[in-house]
């Protein structure tokens, strides 16, 4: 299943700044409007990848039981 996120960008003085409006803490800065795209998409990336193994490890944590019918 393929997702779209939104990348919020400005340019503000000398910097471009940018966000992804659907996952808190995906924020950055960089001096080329094309250095922030990549920087934003590394960092969604490493955000994604970072929620999937916390929610791995507390699926581990957690105890499942099947109770028949």
């Amino acid at each position: 299943m393929k997702q779209t996120y939104t990348a919020q960008i400005q340019h503000s003085d000398e910097w471009w700044i940018g966000w992804v409006r659907e996952i808190p803490g995906v924020n950055c800065q960089e001096k080329t409007r094309e250095e922030l795209l990549e920087t934003l998409k590394i960092t969604l990336l490493e955000a994604l990848e970072l929620n999937a193994q916390e929610a791995s490890s507390q699926m581990e944590n957690e105890c499942f039981m099947c109770i028949p019918r």
